[in-house]
């Protein structure tokens, strides 16, 4: 099971200290605790899921608005077309945009004009010309000013915008405000974001895996089963392989492939597969500016709960989802599966404890297993009063020690005639060997002195604590012992071992021997089992 995946000989890990020491201490990056985690990630599937869509749609018109723009003539402009243009604004009730790029410099208007904060670049697009010269200006310059105090001014994007669900469940909101040019741009790095710590927060990506993510990372889902799809992420292990890394895949919820999906839209029509899905690392700059969007007015406007102040890490992420992984059964491999760690005790520093729920769960295993064990014993014990006994080469010595159980019982009675026997008081008395009761397939093994146990003499391991079960040889060792519920293996041996011995040819004398004997000890453990019964 370990050829490829093992230390090298001769490694003696933490200067020979038991690993429980040094996993003992839990990781120095602390977790995002939950009135934090909560709100950050409540917030990013939220602008993921709902405000990503009609962003995408926004982003898309902008483009084409560009593309428009650009393509229009630069001949002079029409000036009833444009005075029409002016009286559709006041007739619809509908706001001339605002200058989106006051820095550009403009002689022949003073930025304290009253037309000073006209988009003209806009008004003129929507003339059909590139550009609103000073002399054509001047000709509607009194037309325009009335219909600027009409109307007014409003920021160009995100006009109307339509409503979606709020995330308190608080009824609907609109999904933004008018927004300027660098509104929506700020707007687009909030969710960009938004999806880069989803990411990060269900798949447990380091920094330097996100940041090798590229376009066209979302592999084609595989079908699970009957409606189940299972998703996966590719990007590339950076820490502790050669330079460059090796591709890796992360399997991931839906949501996780939801938000990479959304990363690779909002890189625009010009992204091609292969360009890197992060611009800009995910550090505490963009954390702090994603708080600040969700806990200002337009977060709080779309009933977005506030995220408490503190620090925020990638680092932080991946340790919580490291211990949501951890502290549940069979946890602790699972977590270092997803988190690629190198070592399982890197995964135990991560959970803040050796073994993590691996260790409680194999606690919680061996209660049921100690409960069983005492059912069985006394279920053996009733079998024992009706005359049903073990056969095998220890059923003389559990023999024994039931018989003293009856003598103990007996004595209980006679000092005092009102005790009854119950089967509470006798799980008791049995719960000696019931600790050291071991289940084979077709055998009891009471593992009561490791010096007795042929199976540990076999392996050289004298010393052990616990039998050896692919190495018993439950007919000669002295502490087994057989029951009619071992009766159907041995019977099935029997008869395969017969059909078996009978396929063999006469040239084959030394194997049919040796497959006679083992025939043999078979018919003898069942005819032994019978009798005893």
């Amino acid at each position: 099971m370990f050829t490829t995946d093992r230390y090298h000989p001769g490694l003696r890990p933490f200067p020979g200290q038991a690993t429980s020491k040094p996993s003992g201490n839990a990781n120095k990056t602390p977790p995002v605790a939950d009135p934090t985690f909560q709100p950050l990630l409540g917030a990013a599937l939220y602008l993921v899921q709902n405000l990503a869509p009609p962003l995408l749609r926004e982003l898309d018109a902008k483009r084409r608005y560009v593309a428009h723009r650009a393509a229009l003539p630069a001949a002079r402009m029409d000036l009833d077309e444009l005075e029409a243009v002016i009286r559709r604004h006041v007739e619809d009730q509908r706001p001339f945009d605002r200058n989106v790029n006051w820095a550009k410099p403009r002689k022949w208007i003073s930025k304290d004009d009253p037309l000073g904060q006209v988009n003209l670049y806009a008004l003129a697009a929507e003339a059909g010309r590139r550009e609103i010269s000073p002399p054509t200006l001047l000709s509607v310059r009194d037309v325009l000013e009335e219909a600027v105090e009409a109307v007014g001014i409003e920021e160009p994007f995100c006009r109307g915008a339509s409503m979606v669900e709020r995330a308190d469940g608080q009824g609907e909101a609109p999904w933004s405000g008018p927004l300027s040019e660098r509104g929506l741009r700020a707007l687009t790095g909030v969710v960009k974001t938004a999806s880069h710590v989803v990411i990060v927060a269900l798949s447990g990506m380091r920094q330097s895996e996100l940041r090798e993510m590229n376009v066209g990372c979302r592999v084609p889902p595989i079908e699970a089963g009957p409606g189940l799809k299972r998703y996966k992420l590719a990007s590339r292990v950076i820490k502790g392989k050669p330079l460059g890394g090796v591709p890796d895949e992360w399997v991931v919820i839906w949501e996780a492939y939801q938000a990479a999906e959304v990363a690779e839209q909002l890189l625009g029509p010009e992204a091609e597969i292969g360009d890197p899905l992060l611009t800009s690392p995910l550090d505490s700059d963009r954390f702090t500016l994603f708080r600040q969007w969700v806990n200002g007015t337009a977060g709080q406007a779309l009933g977005l709960a506030p995220i408490p102040e503190g620090q925020l890490t990638t680092r932080m992420l991946r340790r919580t989802l490291a211990l949501e992984i951890a502290y549940r059964p069979g946890g602790l491999l699972a977590a270092k599966v997803q988190l690629k760690h190198l070592s399982v005790v890197t995964t135990e520093g991560y959970a803040a404890r050796p073994g993590g729920a691996q260790a409680k769960f194999l606690a919680e295993v061996n209660a049921e297993e100690a409960e069983r064990n005492k059912d069985l014993v006394l279920a053996e014990y009733r079998r024992y009063q009706q005359g049903e006994m073990p056969s095998g080469p220890g059923a003389r010595d559990l023999i024994s020690f039931f018989a003293s159980v009856d003598g103990k019982l007996a004595r209980a009675a006679a000092e005092d005639p009102t005790v009854v026997g119950s089967d509470q008081e006798v799980r008791a008395l049995l719960a000696e060997v019931a600790g050291v009761l071991h289940l084979g397939v077709a055998n009891y093994c009471w593992f009561i002195d490791p010096s007795k146990a042929l199976c540990l003499k076999l392996a050289g391991t004298p010393n052990a604590t616990k039998p050896l079960a692919g190495m018993c040889d439950s007919a000669r060792c002295p502490q087994a012992t057989h029951h009619p519920c071992h009766r159907p293996v041995w019977a099935e041996s029997v008869r395969t071992k017969q059909v078996f011995i009978g396929s063999i040819g006469r040239n084959h004398k030394t194997e049919k021997a040796r497959l006679q004997a083992d025939l043999d000890r078979d018919v003898q453990v069942l005819a032994s089992i019978d009798a005893a019964a």
